[in-house]
């Protein structure tokens, strides 16, 4: 690969790395081997020259006076902050001299990974160190902090379909937002969404917050927290009973119609308003303009499946689009990940041959209870290798992390960009690069463009890509297998199969030539790839009554390193249902006599996750972190805004700044996660109430199912 220049000006062309359905295309300006400028392509269809407030002075990020550049080993006591600089063969020597000792001593199951997706990329994200571990034989990390329930629901009715194109959405007559801040979270969807209103299309919000989307749309309805799979059953009931179903459609590309017609029967607009806290007729005016709208089309955000039913919420929103002939014409159905339409050799990165058989899983959801009171079988956790995430603030049960980190017989290893809440209780931390200082390949799960990232400027100080990290662990363990010898350019040509009939036309040089390239699909104003059925489902149709449902719950071995073992297996009802959420003052009287508020923790809108919540111009537009409840909440607990408050539940607690907003439905609270623990008064943030217990489908977590109590600190 060309290594940048260093002298001279040129516009590289790079790609936005973040767990972001967006993907952005992005051009860096380079000047004598710096970087002084990061802008959106404007040529990109769905960039259109725009970055958001999280990359935007991306620079901030690859300049701070903050990075982490070089090697360090732990000096003082655990969570000081306190390091030496060291070289890197000493870093490796130290890393893999313990986990010989350990694998002897316990078994490799005493060891580690945790990862998320820290960075998107192909080479450098989700899948990097998999090999890695697999051949050293550690403990498999089970990651299904987002969308896993949500992929198992949608891949037992609808198969591993990209669903609807985004770009399609300017022909919807109908958008149903539902549990999706669109304006934060996913912002260059939302020019299309304008476009479709100006032809005329509805825009309808559906979530327990009103947001800036929210505000932005024709109608916001707000529903109880947990309860979304309610109204879901209860619009089937009155598309069914009201003759609004397409019949044609359901007769020729679904199974289990009559099944689910029973199924609905008891699911009446004036059960779900018991449920959801939405008028009865509001429902049905919901149902009727939803189904007569078409092409109507439903967004689904990852918070949707974030409570007890999240799972088979998704079940039911998944059948809606079937019912009403929503995927005859282009820009109608239902969006949830287009990342299925992308051929990526997975395989090729997970290497899942390389694991032993019957190997032990641990979700890192539960982390901290592993870390603490031990996993349920095999030896006691060891080691831990931390990279592409920072599981101090995205993990649940933050006192036991803190706990479990905090241990002397625990070898912590972290892989960073700055010194995370996490990192500061590693024993070594190693230097990363940033994307601009890296060479990946990117899909994407919110349009249908592949992206290449050029790396625009030398690493910093001794910075070095995920895959160049797991190449020198490699050498250093022994590990003498080609995959651990193969360079960047290497996987870049294995990252896709190339001969897929999406791929035609794009090539490795085509790419790095161009930057990105839309996937061979018809175009945004042609494709309806469900018009005729053709779902990648065992039947080939829409599944009302899922025969997937007989093998048991299941997580996608994408989140599991490839593994198919030890899968939660627990039986699954074929058909869709509601499950009410757990902690509720509705479903748990008792809990909530002491806990009496649902707590939501969205997204913050300058942070990704807890990526660039150190950045001094992202603190300063999201603020100081603050809970937001209602007037009658407020003053029944003599809460004013700007006031300290005491969060707390039997879990933990967090003191946050207290506002009161007339939007925020009474009994529930809402505080934005993202903000690191060492700028929280107190030193805890939101993750130190939420709840260890997996939804109902794919391990999903259950962050929206909450309750709390909040007093004056």
């Amino acid at each position: 690969m060309t290594a940048p220049a260093t002298t001279g000006s040129a516009v590289v062309r790079g790609a936005c790395p973040h767990d972001c359905p967006d993907t952005c295309a992005m051009l860096v300006t380079v000047k004598d081997g710096k970087a002084v400028e990061v802008a959106g392509d404007r040529e990109h269809p769905f960039t259109r020259g725009g970055l958001c407030v999280k990359v935007d002075n991306y620079l901030d990020r690859v300049y701070s006076p903050d990075r982490v550049l070089y090697p360090l080993r732990r000096t003082g006591p655990k969570g000081s902050g306190q390091f030496e600089r060291i070289t890197w063969d000493a870093a490796l020597d130290e890393i893999a001299g313990k986990f010989r000792a350990i694998a002897a001593e316990y078994g490799p199951e005493a060891i580690m990974p945790c990862s998320y997706l820290g960075t998107q990329g192909i080479l450098n994200g989700l899948n990097v160190g998999d090999p890695f571990f697999a051949k050293l034989g550690a403990t498999i990390s089970e990651r299904t902090y987002c969308d896993s329930g949500a992929c198992t629901a949608y891949m037992m009715t609808i198969g591993d379909s990209a669903g609807v194109d985004p770009e399609s959405f300017v022909h919807s007559k109908f958008i149903l937002i539902w549990a999706c801040n669109v304006m934060s979270t996913n912002l260059h969807l939302w020019p299309h969404i304008k476009e479709a209103r100006k032809r005329g299309a509805k825009v309808v919000v559906v979530d327990p917050i009103r947001t800036r989307t929210a505000n932005a749309a024709d109608w916001h309805i707000p529903i109880r927290p947990g309860t979304d799979g309610a109204l879901a059953m209860a619009m089937m009931h009155v598309i069914i009973n009201e003759g609004l179903t397409d019949d044609d459609y359901v007769a020729r590309y679904t199974v289990g119609y009559d099944e689910l017609v029973d199924r609905v029967a008891e699911c009446t607009p004036e059960w779900a308003a018991t449920e959801t806290g939405v008028p009865a007729e509001d429902i049905r005016r919901l149902a009727r303009e939803y189904a007569t709208s078409q092409p109507s089309v439903i967004r689904i955000g990852v918070a949707v499946e974030r409570h007890a039913g999240g799972g088979q919420t998704v079940r039911a929103l998944s059948c809606l689009p079937a019912l009403v002939g929503a995927w005859r014409k282009p820009g109608g159905g239902i969006l949830q990940l287009p990342l299925w339409a992308f051929p990526v050799n997975w395989g090729a990165f997970m290497h899942p041959e390389m694991l032993t058989p019957g190997t032990r899983v641990v979700n890192q959801y539960l982390l901290g209870e592993a870390l603490t009171d031990g996993p349920e079988s095999g030896p006691p956790l060891k080691a831990l290798m931390v990279y592409n995430s920072n599981p101090v603030v995205v993990c649940p049960d933050q006192d036991k992390m803190i706990q479990g980190l905090r241990r002397e017989d625990l070898f912590t290893v972290v892989s960073e960009q700055f010194m995370t809440d996490t990192a500061e209780f590693a024993d070594i931390v190693l230097p990363a690069t940033t994307q601009l200082e890296q060479e990946d390949i990117m899909f994407s799960w919110g349009h249908m463009y592949v992206s290449y990232n050029h790396r625009s400027v030398e690493p910093l100080g001794e910075a070095v890509p995920n895959t160049e990290l797991f190449r020198r662990l490699a050498a250093k363990m022994g590990f003498t297998d080609d995959v651990f010898r193969r360079s960047d350019e290497d996987m870049v040509a294995e990252a896709f199969d190339w001969s897929a009939p999406a791929m035609q036309g794009i090539t490795v040089q085509s790419l790095r030539e161009k930057g990105w390239q839309r996937l061979n699909l018809p175009s945004a104003d042609e494709y309806a790839p469900h018009a005729e059925g053709n779902f990648p489902t065992t039947s080939g149709k829409v599944e009302f009554k899922s025969s997937a449902a007989a093998g048991g719950n299941f997580v996608v071995p994408l989140f599991r390193q490839g593994s198919n073992d030890h899968q939660p297996g627990n039986p699954i009802d074929p058909l869709p249902h509601y499950i009410p959420p757990r902690e509720s003052v509705h479903t748990n009287p008792e809990l909530a006599a002491k806990y009496p508020l649902n707590l939501l923790t969205p997204k913050s809108h300058a942070y990704l996750n807890s990526s660039s919540a150190n950045l001094p111009l992202h603190r300063k537009v999201q603020g100081e972190q603050t809970i937001l409840i209602s007037p009658e909440d407020a003053e029944e607990r003599g809460i004013t805004t700007g006031q300290y408050v005491r969060v707390f539940n039997d879990r933990g607690e967090f003191v946050v700044r207290a506002r009161i907003d007339a939007s925020v439905l009474t009994g529930v609270a809402v505080c934005p996660v993202g903000g690191w623990r060492k700028h929280a008064k107190a030193l805890a943030t939101p993750a130190s109430v939420n709840p260890t217990r997996f939804a109902d489908l794919g391990n999903a977590p259950t962050f929206s199912d909450t309750l709390i109590q909040i007093e004056g600190a």
